[in-house]
């Protein structure tokens, strides 16, 4: 191992990283009609985007794949070497192929670009070789061109699979707004991620069926009969309602402690209409848990009350947007 400093590795990272910087931007600065047309051939795909490339230029293939089905846009990859070897028959006449290869020039990727041809798929080509036979035949060519790799040798694939990436990132997302993909969209195909429960999960989701853990006090009980009530429901807070079941107030255990500082233990014997807090913060039940939380956040309090019209249905505690992952 070469005795390398602290100092030396940190300027080598940082010379790595800036130099993929740079060609990031260079090949930004390049982006024009072919980048529009391309999204749009893929925008307007009746099958699938099939991707394919080989070496570290299939690696950087495999994770656009991904990324183009995460957003919207049906996708999978095809091994450049397996295609020959009967993986073509995945490949029906409505896909559209991605081809990514730094060089253009690999050999591999030929039979399924004659393939692509054959059956009259359109084609986009990924590459740095503009003048190769891959560009010739693509139907559009995204420039992926560097003038070095980043690496002091100049020789391992970095600034250009980071160009590589980049570029199909970018026609993944543009392809995504033509198609009008949105958050909900987005939601829906992650259903058992972080996102998608915040997009997808509503406050009556989280509530008790029935309101059963709805701790609930009529105008009139006493302040010790509200604390019997926060005590069992264990949400540090009770809904006060008036004759008709409409929400009329909220009482916390922050309010029974500086009720009790101002009254001591009288407080206990208090019309509990006459101690509540009256605009409580409520939610609509159809509402989603997200905004549950913002409101948490922005009020600095730890309880919300989910409404149905006028009338409370249950109690949404910060930690119970913890347990299911909102926040």
């Amino acid at each position: 191992m070469l005795p390398l400093t602290e100092s030396e590795l940190v300027s080598l990272g940082r010379m790595v990283a800036a130099g993929e910087a740079e060609a990031l931007a260079e090949a930004a600065g390049r982006l024009g009609e072919n980048f529009a047309n391309a999204a749009r051939v893929m925008a307007s795909c009746k099958g699938r985007v099939v991707v394919t490339g080989l070496g570290k230029s299939g690696h950087v293939g495999r994770k656009v794949s991904s990324t183009l089905a995460s957003l919207g846009t049906p996708s999978f990859f095809l091994h450049a070497a397996e295609a020959s070897h009967g993986d073509l028959g995945m490949v029906l006449r409505g896909d559209v192929g991605l081809f990514v290869s730094n060089s253009g020039a690999t050999p591999e990727l030929l039979p399924p670009l004659a393939w692509f041809r054959r059956i009259g798929a359109s084609v986009i080509a990924i590459t740095g070789g503009t003048d190769s036979e891959l560009a010739r035949r693509a139907d559009v060519v995204i420039d992926s061109g560097v003038r070095s790799e980043a690496d002091p040798l100049g020789l391992a694939p970095t600034s250009s699979t980071a160009v590589q990436m980049a570029m199909g990132d970018a026609l993944a997302v543009a392809a995504a707004r033509l198609r009008g993909f949105g958050g909900k969209d987005f939601a829906a195909l992650h259903p058992g991620g972080t996102l998608g429960r915040r997009l997808l999960t509503r406050v009556s989701d989280l509530c008790e069926p029935g309101g059963e853990r709805l701790p609930k006090v009529s105008l009139d009980v006493s302040v010790r009969d509200a604390l019997f009530e926060i005590t069992e429901k264990k949400y540090g807070a009770t809904c006060v309602v008036d004759e008709d079941g409409a929400l009329a107030g909220i009482f916390t255990d922050g309010d029974l402690r500086r009720l009790m500082e101002r009254h001591g233990v009288e407080a206990l014997n208090m019309r509990i209409g006459d101690c509540m807090t009256r605009n409580a913060v409520t939610i609509e039940a159809g509402g989603l848990a997200a905004d549950a939380a913002m409101l948490m956040e922005e009020r600095e309090i730890s309880v919300v009350i989910a409404v149905h019209g006028q009338k409370p249905v249950g109690m949404l505690h910060v930690h119970d947007l913890m347990r299911y992952g909102i926040v």
